[in-house]
């Protein structure tokens, strides 16, 4: 095994991260191809092509390149418009790598899309197939009832998880609820935490930081992530009028994703999530306390992580929590939810607090403890980096890799097909 298919097909692992559904799955599937480029594997990351004005091919790392092929027009497409566009994306891919004789040895598959595509290439190729999800429908639905996801999502996750030759979970958790919710069979889940940049996320001077940002020395909670209503910003919001009366009125959140420019309403007179959330905070008199800075470059992000008092992620799933690690690399405590991958990153009352309870008094008990108690936000602070040390990228390649060199030693697929895929690939073609 010399030459890996990575796909990654709904996100470009080059975009930046909380914009649009760029997330942490985009930091993840960089960095790996990048560690294990470096260490001699060749990495081809397929993803759908969205921009005309970017080449087909573009190296990003020692032997790692991402590979855009079409699937429906070329152009930015949600999600959910993509599935009738598998078919396409699968035949590309193929027609991409027969005309210039590649082969590869395994197929690293991101997302229930991609996993899609990388059940049929598998069989195709007669190579084995690893299938990471990142966030699964069945345990969005249990966290929040609201989310609404494809009736087809529900379906080629489970074919998947049922097909593929190996799983890769990122929680002791996901892997739980992938045997108990999906039937997965426990011998083909390996638990493979995400993975951090330990180089570049690393304690830092705050008054620098806060300098750097043009803030004063007021009490700063931020926010790092996609802004959508999974992410429980909303609950955030409402926690900063409960906040200790010394820091209530000086208080600053910060919200670090989504675009810059405002948000206006659809044809439709819905009104997109920051649209919403900024509504809230006015009726709630919080307007001038929360900022939305946008969706920032991830070499600025250590800034933010740097100035902030606390980090916070109050979402209702997570299935690992990328912006955990990197607000603990920097030196910064975290308050959570106490769901997901977040009880594995986030070690409560050590270094951060997990907040079991799903409403604000709770999450501003906690939040409140950490901006006004110095000594006991210095504790957390002193603990967090080493908290995360074995997160570092070289080490998530370890795992990865043992994952690879297993499968490659096996070197037999598994025998079943995605049977509702066959006849549209064959259609395709």
């Amino acid at each position: 095994m010399h030459r890996v298919a990575m796909i990654s097909l709904h996100t470009c692992p080059l975009s930046q991260p909380g914009r649009g559904d760029a997330g942490g799955m985009n930091v993840y599937v960089r960095e790996l191809s990048r560690e294990l480029g470096r260490r001699g594997l060749a990495v081809d990351v397929y993803t759908r092509w969205t921009d005309r004005d970017v080449p087909q091919v573009v190296q990003f790392g020692d032997n790692a390149r991402v590979i855009h092929v079409p699937a429906g027009r070329i152009g930015s497409l949600p999600k959910a418009a993509l599935w009738p566009h598998l078919p396409e994306f699968v035949y590309h891919i193929d027609r991409y790598v027969a005309a210039r004789g590649l082969g590869y040895g395994l197929i690293h598959s991101h997302y229930w899309l991609s996993g899609w595509a990388g059940l049929l290439l598998s069989r195709r190729w007669h190579v084995p197939h690893a299938a990471m999800f990142h966030t699964l429908a069945e345990l969005k639905r249990r966290a929040r009832p609201e989310e609404r996801e494809s009736p087809e999502r529900t379906r080629v996750e489970r074919e998947v998880i049922a097909c593929a030759d190996a799983i890769v979970a990122a929680s002791a958790h996901e892997r739980t609820q992938m045997v108990s919710l999906y039937g997965a069979e426990p011998q083909r889940v390996d638990v493979v935490p995400c993975g951090v940049d330990l180089d570049l996320f690393r304690p830092g001077s705050p008054q620098q930081a806060r300098r750097q940002l043009g803030l004063g020395d007021e009490p700063v909670a931020l926010y790092v992530g996609r802004i959508e209503p999974l992410k429980g910003l909303d609950l955030l919001i409402r926690t900063l009028p409960l906040l200790p009366k010394s820091v209530r009125s000086r208080a600053l959140l910060l919200i670090v994703g989504g675009e810059r420019e405002p948000a206006t309403p659809s044809h439709n007179g819905h009104i997109d999530e920051r649209t919403r959330l900024a509504n809230m905070a006015r009726e709630l008199g919080v307007a001038a306390q929360v900022r939305f800075t946008g969706a920032v470059p991830q070499a600025e992000l250590l800034w933010y992580y740097r100035a902030a008092d606390v980090a916070v992620l109050p979402s209702y799933y997570e299935s690992f929590g990328l912006a955990a690690i990197e607000a603990l690399a920097c030196g910064t405590p975290v308050v959570a939810s106490m769901v997901g991958g977040l009880l594995t990153t986030v070690a409560d009352g050590q270094s951060g607090f997990l907040v079991p309870w799903r409403c604000p008094p709770a999450f501003a008990e906690k939040i409140g403890a950490l901006l006004t108690d110095l000594p006991l936000r210095q504790r957390l602070a002193g603990n967090a980096r080493a908290s995360v040390a074995a997160f570092g990228w070289p080490s998530v390649a370890d795992r990865v890799l043992s994952v690879y060199r297993h499968l490659a030693a096996l070197h037999i697929p598994q025998a079943c097909l995605c049977r509702a895929a066959a006849p549209a690939i064959i259609s395709a073609r």
